[in-house]
């Protein structure tokens, strides 16, 4: 064991190093012999073995405290080593930094030195050219003062290049000739003038030649050359002159007769059919026109090397003379029809020529613009150099930009100004004016046989001279004015022959709805044609023209004629006619119609200016209210006229109606002759105000005609002696009565009319129940003193009059009266009977009945319905 200790080196425990393996593996035989020796644990073997591994390790310990001593002091020399020889290569990059920085100066100073050479070559090498430049055109001008053109012409001759460079030099020579003052500059100039002429009627000769073959190169040379030499417009042009589409044009125009119609005149001047979309003649021109700028936008583009400025050229005379020519003749034969067919198609045109510029401009080339002569080219290029003329040459104007200025200058002659505006009223108001000739002359006859004061012509122009703005009085003056009916005298002069009758003069829808259409028509064109700054100003300027001729001239002027007949009839000796709730029916309809209209057609086209959408409004309110005006008044005429007819009735009562000296005779009869008279016409205004109103306009109608009336009977029955027979008679017309109204449905009346059968049924009780009777019910909520009138009517009142009088009061001191109207409250209908002497139709306040109100047509209230009367909130 000891000699395997002794045999470990220093390489047996280099490495991985394990103490326990270690021990372990000396210590292995000896735990085997301990093992096998079958007497007592010897440590002695053990402890001998550890010595010697002790002494062995502390050995090995000192033979790699050696080594280490020794490989420390190899490190420290190799660093040191290290060290210098970094510092060598150190000063040696620090060498080599040092020399390219060096170089780096050296070379930059070679550069600024060859750029100097360079600048001061160039510089020698400009003025070189510059005299080489000026040389020539000196010995050019001396040669042409001499009249000797042999140089240039053998110039000339070298082909392209030659023609280029001749092209530059007589451009040249141009522009230099009229700096010169010379004895015989005047002569020169005429020579350089005159060989400039010949060159460009041989390069333009040239050019029209390789046209007529087809040969783009060529053309291509000559166009660049032209360019080179003035700018080239006189190439374009004559390229453009010479086109087949223009040649072939004005041959079409020579051969087609002038008289022919393109158009259906019947058709575009009737309002009735739908304007057309398009039109022959105009469609295959501008089919024509499609076909020819798509195959030009090719050529161009290869011919010439400003394309764009020749397109524009080319679209300029395109719309300058075909489109213009083509539409002038439309509009003219257009014209000769009518305003409403010149409207049209100036609209047709504006329509179809907006879709052909929108298909051009996908047509657009790059831009470029021809050199000037006046250009100062100078002579720092050489004759070589100068050729290209395009190289300084700026951007032209977009084709897109040509198009739509081209499209504007088309119209400008018809939408400058008012012109537009004008010609649109004027058609109104003709179309209006034939329209209502007919409605017109009605009203006029009317007016005439009803006496009244001016006419009706004259009132539409005084109302178009009181109405709105000054801008309202124009547009309605212009359709009197345009329209033939500016006064009563010239509208009779016109067709006095033709007869007139009930229909022409009545309000209808539909002539409504027809003059609506025509306006939204112009609304429609006025909204195209016009500049979109001008379009609320416009809309505005016909939608009073509109007003004034449907509001005022129409629907104002039937009903102050309907308003005119019932004022010129004594309804207390004819019974009046019902037409009227007939008209106010139209009324509501139409205003219906117009509010309608006004908020879906008129106000969006007035957005975009918030003042001009809010004159609209206050102007369409002021509107209303006059029609609404207008129809108040005409209402209650109308009431009024019924209530003279009730009245005229109920004066034919007998004063032996209700009081018989034949009993039999009497009750032979159902009702008497003025209740039969009063409920026939109360049940014909219940049918006619059912059939034409509706709303609250209805239940106001009704019940004002149901209080007038019930103030009437109230009045009534104060005059009438009653006996016991008698008042079976009078309960017999006051059930008629009750039961007519309550067909109205109208909930006040049927209290009112209640009232009245309870009060006629006082002249039915005993004498000993009478005091009880008229404290119950109705009769309850009236003073006693108020019902004494009524109750004096009785034939036998003489009799009961005091003892009545003594028990009325006694039972007023205790309970009586008041108690009853304790007990029912007080109620709104004995407030409203309060005072029997009351009850009139101007009471109608006190009644609990509203009057009719001034804003009376809630039913056809245009403000009221769609943005209220006065209210520009919605703005």
């Amino acid at each position: 064991m000891r000699t395997s200790l002794q045999s470990e080196t220093l390489t047996s425990v280099q490495g991985k190093f394990d103490v326990k393996d270690f021990v372990g593996a000396f210590s292995e035989k000896l735990i085997a012999q301990s093992k096998a020796d079958p007497g007592p644990f010897n440590p002695k073997p053990f402890i001998s073995t550890f010595e010697a591994a002790v002494d062995r390790l502390i050995a090995l310990r000192k033979d790699v405290q050696a080594k280490t001593e020794q490989m420390e002091k190899s490190v420290r020399v190799a660093e040191r080593e290290y060290s210098k020889k970094m510092s060598d290569l150190n000063r040696g990059f620090e060498a080599v930094g040092s020399s390219f920085a060096s170089m780096e100066a050296r070379m930059s100073e070679v550069g600024r030195t060859a750029g100097r050479i360079g600048e001061q070559l160039e510089s020698v090498h400009l003025q070189r050219q510059r005299a080489q430049a000026a040389y020539d055109l000196i010995d050019y001008y001396t040669q042409f003062s001499r009249d000797d053109t042999s140089r240039i012409d053998s110039l000339k001759k070298e082909g392209k290049d030659g023609r280029r460079q001749v092209a530059v030099l007589l451009r040249r020579l141009a522009t230099l000739v009229k700096e010169i003052d010379l004895p015989t500059a005047d002569k020169t100039r005429e020579n350089i003038d005159r060989y400039c002429e010949k060159f460009e009627k041989d390069m333009l000769h040239l050019f029209d030649r390789c046209y007529r073959k087809g040969d783009p190169k060529m053309m291509h040379h000559c166009a660049q050359t032209l360019l080179d030499f003035n700018g080239g417009a006189s190439c374009v042009q004559v390229y453009v002159n010479q086109h087949d589409f223009f040649i072939n044009r004005v041959q079409k125009n020579m051969d087609s007769d002038n008289t022919t119609l393109f158009l259906d005149g019947a058709f575009l001047a009737d309002p009735n059919t739908i304007p057309p979309k398009t039109e022959s003649s105009l469609t295959e021109l501008f089919g024509e026109i499609r076909a020819t700028v798509g195959q030009e936008a090719q050529i161009v583009q290869a011919v010439f090397p400003n394309p764009s400025f020749v397109m524009q050229v080319f679209l300029q005379r395109v719309f300058a003379q075909s489109i213009q020519q083509h539409m002038e003749q439309l509009l003219t034969r257009a014209s000769n029809m009518s305003d409403l067919a010149f409207l049209r198609i100036l609209q047709l045109t504006h329509a179809q020529t907006s879709l052909l510029v929108e298909d051009l401009k996908s047509y657009d080339v790059p831009s470029a613009t021809p050199r000037s002569p006046a250009q100062n080219i100078g002579f720092s290029r050489s004759l070589a150099g100068a050729s290209s003329a395009t190289a300084g040459s700026s951007s032209s104007t977009a084709i897109s930009s040509i198009l739509e200025t081209a499209l504007e200058e088309l119209f400008v002659p018809y939408t400058e100004g008012q012109r537009y505006l004008e010609r649109e009223s004027k058609n109104l108001a003709e179309l209006y004016s034939d329209y209502l000739s007919a409605f017109a002359r009605y009203h006029e006859r009317e007016e005439r046989v009803n006496k009244t004061k001016g006419s009706m012509l004259d009132r539409m122009m005084n109302a178009t001279a009181t109405s709105g703005t000054s801008s309202t009085s124009k547009a309605a003056a212009a359709i009197m004015r345009f329209g033939g009916i500016a006064s009563s005298d010239r509208f009779q002069d016109k067709l006095p022959e033709e007869q007139v009758n009930e229909e022409d003069g009545s309000l209808s829808v539909g002539a409504a709805e027809t003059m609506l259409k025509w306006h939204a028509e112009a609304i429609g064109r006025c909204a195209e044609l016009t500049p979109p700054n001008d379009v609320p100003k416009h809309t505005f300027a016909l939608f009073r023209a509109l007003a004034e001729v449907i509001a005022v001239g129409y629907i104002e002027t039937a009903i102050n004629t309907a308003v005119a007949r019932l004022e010129a009839i004594d309804h207390t000796k004819i019974e009046p006619s019902l037409q009227p709730l007939s008209l106010l029916r139209s009324v509501d309809l139409i205003c219906h119609l117009w509010q309608q209209y006004v908020n879906i057609a008129l106000l969006p086209l007035a957005a975009s200016s918030v003042v001009v959408r809010r004159e609209m409004v206050v102007f369409n309110n002021q509107t209303v209210s006059k029609v609404e005006g207008a129809a108040n008044s005409l209402m209650q005429r109308l009431i009024d006229a019924i209530v003279s007819w009730m009245a005229t009735q109920l004066a034919k009562q007998k004063k032996t109606d209700f009081k018989p000296r034949n009993d039999d005779d009497s009750f032979a009869r159902v009702n008497t002759d003025p209740c039969i008279g009063c409920c026939e016409i109360l049940e014909k205004v219940g049918i006619a105000a059912k059939q034409n109103l509706s709303g609250k306009n209805l239940e106001i109608f009704l019940t004002e005609v149901g209080v007038a009336f019930h103030s009437q009977l109230l009045e009534h029955l104060r005059r009438f002696p009653v006996s016991a027979t008698g008042g079976l008679m009078l309960a017999k017309d006051l059930k008629s009565y009750q039961d007519t109204i309550a067909t109205f449905s109208i909930h006040a009346l049927h209290e009112r009319f209640e009232f009245i059968r309870q009060l006629g049924n006082i002249f039915l009780v005993q004498p000993e129940i009478l005091k009880s009777y008229i404290t119950e019910n109705y009769l309850g909520r009236i003073e006693p003193a108020l019902l004494r009138p009524y109750l004096a009517q009785r034939s036998d009142w003489g009799h009961v009059e005091k003892g009545f009088t003594d028990e009325s009061e006694d039972v007023g001191g205790r309970t009586g009266p008041k108690g009853l109207r304790d007990r029912f409250g007080m109620g709104r209908l004995s407030m409203m009977m309060k005072d029997l002497e009351g009850l009139r139709l101007g009471d109608s306040v006190q009644m609990g009945m509203s009057a009719l109100p001034s804003g009376f047509a809630h039913g056809f209230s245009i403000s009221s319905r769609a943005f209220g009367r006065g209210d520009t909130s919605a703005l």
